[in-house]
């Protein structure tokens, strides 16, 4: 049986999660915890859904059917995290500019992603894969 194609989503998820804390550490000047979450660079979230497609495209070529699944899926996620999550955000940081005055508890601004975001979590995905490719050949 072939693991590399449930292996290879949780190495992307691994190295976008170890790059993006360690990004944040520095800019912070401090062990980054707290920013642990939806944000930031690279995207997690891009990172898992492009190493699987590239995967494919490997091992299978881009004339299989599950490419093509599995680039309509990438192309939905970024889209989502480029869009909907960032007006989310946007929303959060203007509920929040009005509950200052009430004490609430804030809602997390941090949310969604630029396009450079998702283009680093592309690359990525697609260096997690062409490491698995290599690992499980």
């Amino acid at each position: 049986m072939d693991y590399s194609y449930v292996i290879t989503p949780f190495l992307a998820w691994f190295i976008a999660g170890v790059l993006k804390f360690s990004i944040n550490s520095i800019k912070a000047k401090q062990l980054a915890f707290g920013l642990i979450g939806y944000g930031g660079l690279p995207s997690n979230h891009s990172a898992i859904v492009s190493s699987i497609a590239a995967l494919i495209a490997l091992k299978e070529g881009v004339g299989n059917p599950a490419f093509g699944v599995a680039i309509t899926l990438a192309f939905i996620v970024m889209l989502d995290a480029n869009s909907l999550r960032r007006q989310v955000g946007k929303h959060a940081e203007a509920i929040n500019s009005l509950s200052i005055q009430n004490e609430k508890k804030a809602l997390r601004e941090r949310m969604g992603h630029t396009r450079l975001e998702i283009a680093a979590g592309v690359v990525v995905g697609i260096a997690a894969a062409a490491i698995a490719r290599v690992l499980f050949s």
